[in-house]
Parts: structure tokens; C-alpha cells; sequence
């Protein structure tokens, strides 16, 4: 899983549930696997073939093998990008994202944090990021 700055890309609801699917199942997943593990879904299972290909075509996924089912072979996926990297793009790609408005952003994202050592993280984060300036 690639998640050194991608391409911008932007999954419609349809492709967003699978994708949700995809990271939380945690291993490569075939059509039926998808079509099977997805029953409260808003797409008609005979749409997996053109959302799947639409991914592809975003780099959101790609192949990650092969599996024999039935007679045949069939494809398995996953992600390219974590879920985390996925809305890291989102935020940084919206209209209303700006330097400005980075520090109200971080407050409320460090507003969640209970663990010292990650406030720690952040810390030589931006100690790093100042030497670089």
C-alpha cells in the first residue's frame, strides 16, 4: 500500500463502501468476497465490475493476485492507500483547506489525544518541520 502523497483521487458513496470494506477487512478481496460481505449496500451487485474498474482507473486499488473460484480464476483487490491517508487527501484537496487553517484543524484533532507519547509525536514533528524552514 502506497501512502507516500498519491494522486488526488475522490470515491463516489458506492466505491467509498467498498473501500471501507476493503481496509477493514485487511486482506486482498475478490468480486464475490466484496458482493458477500457487503449486504447492507446501496449499489446493485451486478455493479461491481464498473465500481471496481472505476477504482482501478483512480488508483484507489489495484490487483493483489488471483483466487480460484469455481472453475475459474478470479482477481482480488485492495486498497492503495490507507484510511488515513484517504482523508488526510480529502481535507488537504477541499476548497476551504488552507495554511490558515491548519491550526484550527491540529486543536481539534489534538483535542481527542489521551496518549502522552503521541503528543510527544507531534511535538518533534514540528521541531523537525521548523529545522527544515
Amino acid at each position: 500500500m502506497n501512502t507516500e502523497h498519491p494522486r488526488y483521487f475522490r470515491l463516489t458513496k458506492s466505491e467509498n463502501e467498498i473501500m471501507e470494506l476493503m481496509w477493514k477487512e485487511g486482506h486482498p478481496l475478490s468480486r464475490s468476497e466484496i458482493i458477500e460481505l457487503t449486504p447492507e449496500r446501496t449499489w446493485k451487485p451486478s455493479s461491481i465490475h464498473i465500481l471496481l474498474n472505476s477504482m482501478l482507473e483512480k488508483n484507489a486499488i489495484e490487483v493483489a493476485g488471483f483466487v480460484q473460484s469455481t472453475k475459474n480464476y478470479a482477481r482480488t483487490f485492495i486498497p492503495c492507500v490507507s484510511s488515513d491517508t484517504y482523508a488526510i487527501m480529502q481535507i488537504k484537496n477541499s476548497p476551504a483547506f488552507s495554511q490558515n487553517s491548519v491550526p484550527s484543524l491540529v486543536t481539534a484533532l489534538v483535542e481527542d489525544v489521551t496518549e502522552l507519547d503521541i503528543l510527544g509525536q507531534l511535538e518533534d514533528i514540528i521541531k523537525a518541520r521548523r529545522k527544515e524552514l
